[in-house]
């Protein structure tokens, strides 16, 4: 029999069985266990067990001591406990939009959840040219209550800075402030960028001195700006979805920060979506549909969270300070600006950096794929750079047209 109890070691699928059988209380004893490692993310390795008897699943994730990108990546398995707490609790300020949690193993390095294979990925569905029309009343939910409810205008100050302490997690932060904030703005070896974008990227990214000053202003607010508890990796690959249905998960990058962070990746993976359905529909009405869903869900995003936290402030806040006429707004509009600039970030990054998206790096036609760079590179550029006026969500529809037709 494995021995779960003693050393940590990478799992394989049998592993994940007998871990199954003999560390959850999850599985009848007379179980007929099947495993399969569903995992295609960076980091971690994702087991899916199911009783073939009874088709009851859950899945079981494991972070080991690199990333599965590269082993250039050093990263702490604490991660998973992280995660593990980070769910909990987002279960309980915004119920029904996380998975639920098991078990969490600190020995191992894994947890156990709720298998959420009735949902899909959102990035596949999207890049299915799928319709969600739920969705951003869903994730503005889950937004305003996960990142008002855990702020110093809410929370009790010192109750606030434990939690500071607690999902410190600077490995993965680290990570973070280089493939996001550093390496896309310079010539950086690690970068990857598609040969017929580098000349575009060199001329409008790389050579632009203003832009670069703009970045480093954003990426120390990332590194001192203890706001709001984030996700921290919240794109549309770690969204599972249906119809009815918007499930959170993967939040192991989780610690304080700018709450426009999460609200920012959420809006630049919806660009990649649109830009997708611009350059592979073929049917002119199918893509008309899609790229209207798309620019209508952006606009909700950022409208719908801007009236969702005035309401919420106004329900919640505790802080005296914070009910100042004029304060609310105040705080609102740094949130806004600094959503604008990380979606921004994001939609630069996933071009130039390591860490490409598959609804780009899924477009067949070579001039195409060049074409939906652009954009998005010039949409993250005029994010960046006019952060402050970007209020509105027709304000983000108005830029993502402009910028579309340029190409």
């Amino acid at each position: 029999m494995t021995d779960f109890t003693t050393a940590y070691f990478t799992m394989k699928e049998e592993d994940a069985i007998e871990y199954a059988k003999t560390k959850l209380d999850f599985f009848a004893k007379d179980a007929k266990l099947i495993c399969k490692e569903i995992g295609d993310g960076n980091l971690n390795y994702v087991f899916r067990v199911i009783d073939a008897n009874t088709q009851q699943s859950i899945i079981i994730k494991q972070a080991g001591p690199v990333a599965r990108i590269s082993d250039e990546f050093k990263v702490s398995p604490d991660r998973n406990r992280i995660e593990s707490e980070i769910l909990e609790l987002q279960n309980k300020l915004a119920p029904g939009f996380v998975p639920k949690m098991y078990h969490y193993d600190p020995i191992m390095n894994c947890c156990a959840m709720e298998d959420l294979s009735d949902h899909q990925m959102m990035r596949t569905a999207l890049i299915n040219h799928e319709i969600f029309p739920l969705f951003a009343d869903h994730i503005t939910t889950f937004l305003v209550n996960t990142l008002l409810l855990t702020s110093d205008a809410v929370l009790e100050h010192k109750e606030k800075k434990e939690l500071v302490k607690k999902f410190t997690n600077p490995e993965l932060c680290e990570i973070t402030e280089d493939l996001v904030y550093t390496e896309p703005f310079y010539d950086c070896p690690r970068n990857d960028v598609f040969a017929s974008t580098r000349d575009f990227v060199k001329e409008h990214i790389w050579n632009d001195k203003q832009l670069a000053l703009e970045t480093a202003k954003l990426k120390f607010e990332f590194m001192t700006n203890t706001q709001s508890l984030l996700h921290g990796d919240l794109h549309t690959g770690s969204v599972f979805i249906k119809k009815d249905s918007t499930k959170v998960f993967d939040p192991e990058f989780a610690f304080y920060g700018p709450a426009g962070y999460d609200i920012g990746n959420v809006v630049a993976n919806l660009f990649f979506a649109y830009v997708n359905g611009k350059y592979t529909i073929e049917d002119e009405a199918e893509k008309a549909t899609f790229m209207q869903y798309i620019e209508t869900t952006i606009k909700d995003v950022i409208d719908l969270f801007a009236a969702k936290f005035s309401k919420a402030w106004d329900e919640k806040v505790t802080e005296e300070t914070a009910k100042y006429d004029g304060f609310k707004d105040y705080y609102l509009a740094e949130v806004l600006e600094s959503t604008a600039g990380i979606a921004g970030l994001e939609l630069c990054r996933r071009i130039i950096g390591i860490a490409h998206v598959k609804d780009i790096t899924s477009i067949k036609d070579p001039a195409a794929r060049v074409n939906a760079e652009k954009i998005c590179l010039t949409v993250g550029k005029a994010l960046i750079m006019d952060r402050a006026a970007m209020k509105t969500g027709t304000d983000y529809k108005t830029m993502l047209q402009t910028c579309a037709q340029q190409f």
